[in-house]
């Protein structure tokens, strides 16, 4: 298998450019040949590459992957050429919403999809719908406002105290997207502070970054960091979390998503929601069509739609997914089970969409520059920070995103 997927992975380097790059990873599709984008890789990509397996086998039709960390970027340059890939992953539900408006001149944009979403759980049925029309699909989707902890040899679950400044383990670096960690979780702690309403209003323009609950929510973050914070900027995320396995460990907690810690198989660990507010931060893969003349990418999409390919990738322990499909309730360990149910209809949880994932590509980036500019400062008074970002927000717009659809379940 190896070899096989070592010959199949296309990988894109933008070595003559972005639109160099966009423009020779478009081509070679047909209808028994689908392109498609992502930015998994490790795990992530292997429970990905299982699935693709067994559609190829189920269909005859090939798929090539192309594989980059710089999505939002190379896909933007690919849809600006004209040369976009089939499917791709879209970085963020605000590009889902972005790309579905776009298709002047030689561009091409997301193409509607004629795929039953029914089963779908929301707020992610709602995000990938625009003006009626279905643009994409959540391929997988996760839960963010965790807390995780490395389980003691005596096997009980018992969490240091959340609000203990300098335990948390933190690392801001991932390549293109730095700092996206650290948005993550002010976003969480404004959530869970603030109230759905709140989170709701700011996200769609109704509320500053500089108002006094963005203040509070930035300076929270800071302070629980405390000392955690020095390095963090060049610290990658997903090797953070081992700090809490190492002899002495560095932390004791770590926040964010299940497929984002990169945990240690060798060693347990276990969660607790970040609040007690039983309000969540949720997350979802989105993958959108691009061609409109390819029967083997309607085929594709389809099948990753599909309950059977749904059952499949959460089946993939390595690849940590969960599943929006109602119908997917199988889940290997119990950690993931306990996970699954918080996305369940009448889990009693309040699921929002995170926020840097809903807003457009452009104010995401700003978002995540921030933090790590924040991070490096000497001053915890997010104020110049804050007033930026309303500056970017002012000219570049808010979430393309409907208010309503941002959030599902009780308040």
């Amino acid at each position: 298998m190896r070899k096989t997927l070592t010959a199949r992975l296309t990988r894109c380097v933008l070595v003559l450019g972005l639109l160099l790059a966009a423009a020779g990873c478009g081509g070679g599709s047909g209808p028994d040949r689908v392109t498609i984008m992502i930015p998994w890789s490790g795990d992530e990509f292997q429970a990905f590459y299982s699935v693709l397996t067994a559609f190829e086998k189920k269909t005859g039709i090939q798929v090539d992957v192309q594989v980059t960390r710089a999505l939002t970027q190379q896909l933007d340059a690919a849809v600006t050429a004209g040369a976009p890939p089939d499917l791709a992953m879209l970085p963020s539900v605000g590009a889902v919403h972005g790309y579905a408006q776009r298709g002047t001149g030689k561009e091409r944009g997301l193409q509607p999809l004629d795929v039953p979403t029914g089963a779908y759980l929301e707020p992610f049925r709602g995000l990938a719908t625009v003006r009626g029309k279905v643009y994409a699909v959540p391929v997988k989707a996760d839960v963010k406002s965790l807390a995780w902890f490395a389980k003691p040899a005596t096997g009980r679950s018992a969490p240091p105290d959340l609000g203990t400044p300098g335990v948390w383990c933190l690392g801001l670096e991932s390549g293109p997207t730095s700092g996206w960690p650290g948005a993550d979780w002010i976003a969480d702690i404004l959530l869970a502070r603030s109230g759905a309403d709140f989170y709701t209003k700011w996200l769609t323009g109704g509320e500053k970054w500089s108002s006094p609950q963005l203040d509070e929510a930035w300076t929270t973050w800071r302070a629980l960091m405390g000392a955690g914070v020095r390095g963090a900027a060049v610290r990658n995320f997903g090797e953070a979390a081992a700090g809490m396995t190492t002899e002495p460990p560095r932390c004791s907690l770590a926040h964010g998503a299940l497929s984002a810690m990169g945990f240690d198989k060798g060693h347990e660990h276990d969660f607790v929601t970040s609040s007690p507010t039983r309000r969540l931060e949720v997350s979802a893969d989105f993958v959108g069509m691009f061609t409109d003349d390819n029967p083997g990418a309607e085929a594709f999409i389809a099948f990753l739609a599909g309950t059977s390919a749904q059952q499949l990738w959460v089946d993939q322990e390595a690849g940590a997914a969960f599943s929006a499909d109602s119908h997917v309730t199988r889940y290997a360990t119990s950690v993931q089970r306990r996970i699954a149910r918080m996305l369940r209809p009448h889990s009693g949880y309040t699921l929002c969409f995170g926020a840097a994932d809903a807003m457009t590509p452009d104010v995401s980036a700003a978002f995540y520059r921030a933090v790590l500019d924040y991070a490096t400062a000497g001053t915890r008074d997010p104020g110049r920070f804050l007033a930026d970002l309303d500056q970017v927000q002012q000219k570049l717009g808010s979430s393309p995103v409907p208010r309503d659809k941002l959030c599902a379940g009780p308040n």
